[in-house]
């Protein structure tokens, strides 16, 4: 593995360098430690973010950090809500003024069994950077600050990075990999040559966390006029709401004041809500772009670096960490020589249609919320908030919706890395889609334990579960150990009596259990938990070449 000196340029220094310690840098650190990788991360501010910024955390998030034990620090750090209240504009009747009512909406319902996590986490950015340097320092992993990335030049073996940090010489660093996760204005995306597609909008917005009395407290609070919407989120830290406002068109530029911020919520609300006690003013406004590549050669681009969008949805920071984690156990298998690597041609594969899809997602959201046009105005200003209460009274749209926001609903269907086994299955996840996570009425899991396993034949965690699903008579035990131990440093074997029921379900299906089905069933599960291969019937061959064609490396016999 890399040394752990800087600037000698005779051997690596590490064997990834990771150049943006937010939220995306941090949980990549992450992921590349637990699976056995050094990792030197960098940044060239000489603190951690202190304000809020990003703000909400989403179940398929809290997912994919269950499995390196983040995601229940998050949730005791944060504030899990469920609940969204609607307030339309006040109403003129006769010559008098009377207020809209507020609907209450309950957005997640924990009956829906689709998640551990039926909410969305409101935490600050710099309460979510907290659990993951926390995390890090414990595990001796710590952040190089005031550390700006100046040059870097790559070759068939590495790639060599100047860094520069003021009053001090250049100094020069070697990895195998490098890995822009330092924002929208990334220098490694620039010196990379790479280039970052997009719009900007006129719009500009007023940001604040501070306290604010007059509002139910644990709710989410949305005002809807012609004008656009204001929002004031639950934080909890560094104060006790996010206030995001649109400010009006052709509103003077200035500095932002707690006077300014009061007269937005006055101007939109009409309701006695008095703000005080900021700890955070800004004004800002937003653009929606993405990069053209997200890798060349060993030089990857994840998070902010990769694209940005409006933060309608709360999907930017979320869609940052799941770059991160897609790309960290590619990155780990290769860097431990068992893969080969053109596995990292499959992360472009697979989050570039995600981010050009959350961009879609976004502009639309975003263009309906703040658009002028007379239509949109006058929806939003009358029927808007009776019409979506209305709809979210449906159990049916709350769960589509939820679907959606959360990010369960992402998949890969069509990367390189999805593939359906011969005989195939017609019910149940499909390749590339999220396996149903454990604990919602899964059946029980026993691991089948060979003496390879037992010695821990990998340096981190396996990177693949191995499902056999059915009864155990139905797996040949020799087959099966045989397999186990050709592939022990990278997967476990759990069996399992019954099969998920649908995708997004682990409980077994009613059906097999009513006729006592007993055709085994097998599915192969990737780190990020997505089926990377399924197939009918109990012959592990096809299991195991979908292992070799991946580029995966089995133990020599």
């Amino acid at each position: 593995m890399a040394g752990n000196r800087i600037g000698t340029g005779t051997t690596f220094d590490a064997d990834v360098l990771i150049v943006g310690a937010g939220p995306t840098g941090l949980a990549l650190a992450r992921e590349l430690h637990t699976h056995g990788v050094t990792a030197m991360i960098v940044d060239r501010a000489a603190d951690a973010a202190h304000e809020s910024r990003a703000l909400a955390i989403q179940a398929r998030t809290l997912e994919v950090l269950a499995r390196n034990g983040l995601a229940d620090d998050l949730v005791s750090a944060g504030n899990p809500t469920g609940t969204l209240l609607l307030h339309g504009r006040d109403r003129r009747r006769r010559g008098s003024l009377s207020a809209a009512p507020a609907h209450a909406v309950s957005l997640f319902d924990e009956a829906f069994g689709d998640t551990r996590f039926p909410f969305l986490l409101f935490l600050s950015q710099a309460g979510t950077e907290r659990v993951l340097v926390d995390r890090l320092a414990s595990a001796g992993v710590g952040i190089r600050r005031g550390l700006t990335l100046t040059g870097l030049s790559q070759d068939d073996d590495g790639v060599t990075c100047t860094l520069e940090s003021p009053g001090v010489p250049p100094r020069t660093v070697r990895t195998r990999y490098l890995v822009g996760c330092d924002g929208a204005h990334s220098a490694t995306r620039h010196l990379a040559g790479i280039g970052f597609s997009g719009r900007a909008f006129p719009q500009r917005f007023l940001l604040a966390d501070l306290e604010a009395d007059g509002l139910e407290p644990g709710r989410v609070h949305v005002y809807l006029s012609g004008a656009g919407p204001l929002f004031l989120f639950p934080l909890g830290s560094p104060a006790g709401w996010r206030l995001l406002v649109m400010l009006p068109p052709g509103s003077r530029t200035g500095p932002v004041t707690l006077a300014l911020a009061q007269a937005a919520v006055t101007r939109y609300t009409r309701d006695t809500i008095v703000l005080h006690h900021p700890v955070w003013l800004t004004e800002f406004t937003i653009s929606s772009r993405l990069a053209d590549t997200f890798a060349r050669g060993r030089v990857f681009l994840a998070g902010d670096a990769a694209h940005i969008h409006s933060p309608a949805g709360a999907q930017g920071m979320n869609t940052g960490i799941q770059d991160a984690v897609n790309l960290g156990w590619k990155l780990a298998l290769v860097c431990r020589g068992a893969a080969d690597p053109a596995l990292l041609g499959s992360y472009e594969q697979e989050r570039l249609p995600v981010a050009r899809s959350v961009l879609a997602g976004t502009n639309r959201a975003f263009t309906v919320a703040t658009g002028q046009h007379p239509v949109l105005r006058g929806l939003r200003a009358g029927p808007a908030v009776p019409v979506a209460t209305l709809l979210l009274r449906s159990r049916t749209a709350r769960r589509t919706g939820f679907r959606l926001i959360s990010e369960l609903g992402i998949h890969y269907r069509r990367s390189s890395l999805s593939v359906d086994g011969v005989p195939s299955l017609d019910r149940g996840p499909r390749p590339g889609e999220r396996f149903p996570q454990p604990g919602m009425g899964a059946a029980p899991v026993s691991s089948v334990r060979t003496a390879a396993a037992d010695h821990g034949a990998a340096p981190g965690p396996p990177v693949f579960r191995m499902l056999l699903c059915g009864p155990a008579t139905e797996w040949p035990d020799a087959r099966v150990r045989e397999f186990q131990a050709r592939w022990v440093h990278l997967l476990t074997v759990e069996l399992t009596p019954s099969a998920p029921r649908s995708r997004w379900s682990a409980a077994p299906r009613v059906a097999d259990i009513s006729r006592r089905r007993s055709a085994p069933d097998q599915y192969l599960v990737r780190w990020d938990g997505y089926v990377g291969y399924r197939a009918a019937g109990a012959d592990l061959d096809g299991a195991e070449a979908y292992l070799l064609g991946i580029g995966a490396r089995p133990l020599p016999p």
